[in-house]
């Protein structure tokens, strides 16, 4: 009897190329499609056609003889991910959508439908590797450096890695189309996703102000004088270059040093605030971060040495020290914002991770 697997799919060529890869393992797969606009009328903008992509998918199950389970998700993502993104962008900070997504959407719910359908095992299309080890089992880096997805997937634990496969770690994305190609999907040049988790690439900025009312405060300058105001730092973030449009306003006496250098967003004060300073300005640079809500991928597996760190999505790997849950940069870094998640790594292996905050 064939090993069963719950396959997290869209109307990608990343998921369906993994559908691929585990039935050539000798699994027996079932497609699970998270439909986050079914009413066709979401209270959020998309850039995603659901139904293009609930089209294609199921054109490539029935290629495969899958069978594919559709989940209507549009409330759970409002009230899992949408409104608590809300609340953080409205506490001044700048969440990362995305990791959310995966730690109370994607994976709970492939290992619900999992329990319900007896499965072994679930997968996704993401780039990263599961290695078993002495110590349990290793989250590792995507083998395509360009596509490593690891970043994604803080959060998840030994129970959950215990039943995860990731059929395209060890390939890269120019492979993956190869594949797709020799297997004529129809998918195999579709360019891959951008943007927000289930939304796309939207002007975040014009979505917070739909839900979140302007509080006007002060731009200050590094000196903590008043320059100018803004709508509110919840639609700002640390690092962000800083235009005289979109609500904000400079004073008059600041008009010209402002046209002669390219300035950024250093800070946001308790009071509404907003601090920016020229490039290379010291205030831009962050030396140390704390990390909340720090988690772990195997507590019986922690090295304190050796460690590097990315606060983005495939940004450079930044060595440092880490000590009761603060991270200590060997350099310090700009554009660090509150709210976004630091992971680290020891070499290719992720370690654990969390939200970083500002002293």
């Amino acid at each position: 009897m064939k090993p069963k697997v719950i396959l997290g799919m869209s109307g990608g060529v990343d998921s369906s190329v993994a559908a691929l890869l585990l039935q050539k393992q000798g699994y027996e797969v079932i497609g699970f499609f998270m439909n986050a606009s079914p009413s066709g009328k979401p209270p959020w903008p998309s850039t995603i056609s659901w139904k293009d992509e609930e089209s294609t998918l199921k054109k490539i199950c029935d290629k495969l003889k899958i069978r594919l389970i559709v989940k209507n998700c549009e409330q759970s993502y409002e009230k899992n991910v949408i409104q608590p993104m809300f609340k953080d962008y409205s506490c001044g900070l700048t969440p990362n959508p995305d990791i959310f997504c995966n730690n109370v959407g994607k994976f709970p719910s492939l290992l619900k439908i999992a329990k319900q359908e007896h499965a072994d095992y679930i997968a996704t299309g993401h780039y990263a590797r599961v290695r078993r080890s002495r110590k349990g089992f290793e989250l590792l880096r995507g083998k395509d450096k360009e596509k490593d997805q690891s970043y994604f997937l803080i959060g998840l634990n030994q129970k959950t890695l215990s039943k995860t496969l990731f059929p395209l770690g060890d390939f890269t994305k120019t492979q993956v189309r190869e594949i797709a190609k020799k297997a004529d999907f129809p998918n195999f040049d579709k360019r891959s996703s951008r943007g927000i988790c289930y939304l796309g690439k939207i002007d975040m900025k014009a979505f917070l102000k739909q839900r979140i009312k302007l509080k006007q405060g002060n731009i200050l300058s590094p000196e903590r004088e008043v320059i100018g105001s803004h709508p509110g730092t919840m639609f700002f973030t640390i690092g962000e270059r800083i235009r005289e449009n979109k609500g904000l306003v400079l004073n008059k006496s600041f008009k010209k040093p402002f046209s002669q250098k390219k300035f950024y967003i250093a800070k946001k004060t308790k009071n509404n605030g907003l601090v920016i300073a020229p490039e290379s300005h010291p205030l831009l640079k962050t030396k140390s971060v704390k990390i909340k809500k720090f988690k772990l991928i195997n507590k019986k597996d922690f090295p304190k040495s050796g460690l590097t760190a990315r606060i983005r999505h495939l940004g450079q790997l930044i060595p440092g020290k880490f000590a009761k849950n603060q991270f200590i940069f060997s350099k310090p870094q700009e554009g660090v914002a509150e709210g976004q998640f630091i992971a680290l790594y020891q070499k290719e292996k992720l370690i654990g991770g969390g939200e970083i905050r500002l002293y």
